[in-house]
């Protein structure tokens, strides 16, 4: 019998229901004022999933903008949105990121549901609310917070996933369960099984609920990214500057992968950490060991521009105007906020770090 979970996210907004299961998406009520933003490339996978009318959105980073936003809003409008207008979003990030932001400011705000149909949706970006838009070359610069009222994560959407849209997932569960205690990461890595990339869906739905269950301790003692819930940022700052440097032809879960290594790297450098603390080189390995799956982000990384990456880098929202701001990794191997005066020598070890990233090749 396949596993089904069920988890309760507690918001300033009131609460919300995630469910966890498999053909559950059919098992829910459609009601009559509910507008659908499909990703195309699930309705063409999954098209006897959707309504007949959904709004089709490239799900694509550049299309991750206001004019997107504009371009969905009149698209309601025209639908007869109204008030009472329930927004259905069905994909993953982008999707997720342009349904919240738009139900957030549609007549200065609608409900919105969520179906996540990645592993990384599923995993990571489903529950905290957060929307993020991008403006031009600045990621992510644009957004604010408005819950969905349910979340329904349906994994027969995991069947159509590459290898790579699975260590995106992996990824982004990882970090969070390292973020949580070393506990819950020796739980993720029992779950995940000697670094295979898991396919049934019992083993997926245990991992989507182990590491929801873990995020829902931060985002509910610190809703809006002002303590404890920062340490999820652990390895964005130098995956957000990989993302760009690369055109985005490295996707952001595997990106994220790369930027913990780099973090990891960086805090040996500033001599935080020891390099065989056990810990950090379980990560370690894990990481290396899934990039395996995904050659051609290998080969990307390994011609990495490290001038461009460290341009990108500095345009990260989360550094002040005279310090950057990381999540590195301590002598015991736990996760700081950690602020860096924006020196020379400072920019030099950034540097030295993409380039040990660009070595990763021979690591694997």
């Amino acid at each position: 019998m396949l596993n089904s979970f069920n988890l309760t996210i507690k918001t300033s907004h009131g609460k919300y229901n995630v469910k966890i299961g498999n053909n559950i998406i059919e098992e829910r009520n459609l009601q009559f004022n509910e507008i659908w933003i499909a990703d195309t490339n699930v309705a063409s996978l999954h098209a006897e999933r959707l309504v007949n009318d959904s709004i089709l959105q490239e799900a694509l980073e550049d299309k991750k903008s206001l004019d997107s936003v504009s371009n969905l809003i009149q698209k309601i409008r025209h639908k007869g949105g109204n008030r009472d207008t329930v927004i259905i979003g069905v994909g993953g990030g982008i999707i997720q990121d342009l349904s919240t932001f738009v139900a957030s400011c549609y007549m200065r705000g609608v409900d919105w549901v969520y179906y996540p149909t990645t592993l990384l949706g599923m995993v990571d970006s489903c529950i905290g609310g957060k929307s993020s838009i991008n403006a031009g070359k600045f990621k992510n610069i644009i957004g604010n917070f408005h819950p969905p009222i349910e979340v329904i994560i349906d994994t027969n959407f995991c069947t159509t996933l590459s290898n790579e849209q699975i260590v995106d997932g992996l990824f982004e569960a990882a970090k969070i369960s390292y973020a949580h205690s070393q506990n819950s990461f020796k739980k993720y890595l029992s779950l995940v099984g000697n670094h295979r990339l898991p396919r049934e869906e019992d083993a997926l739905s245990a991992i989507i609920e182990h590491s929801l269950s873990k995020k829902k301790v931060f985002i509910e003692k610190d809703e809006f990214d002002k303590g404890i819930r920062l340490k999820l940022n652990f390895g964005h700052t130098f995956a957000h500057a990989i993302e760009g440097a690369t055109s985005y032809k490295i996707s952001h879960g595997v990106a994220v992968g790369l930027g913990m290594l780099a973090a990891a790297k960086f805090s040996a450098r500033l001599g935080l950490i020891d390099k065989n603390q056990d810990s950090i080189s379980t990560l370690e390995n894990h990481i290396r060991a899934l990039l395996k799956y995904v050659p051609t982000a290998l080969a990307e990384i390994a011609a990495l521009d490290c001038s461009e990456a460290i341009n990108c880098l500095e345009s990260d929202k989360k550094h002040l105007s005279d310090h950057y701001t990381f999540v590195l990794l301590n002598h015991t191997g736990e996760l700081e906020k950690i602020q860096l005066e924006k020196s020379s020598a400072h920019k030099e070890l950034i540097l030295l770090t993409f380039k040990d990233l660009r070595r990763i090749t021979d690591e694997i």
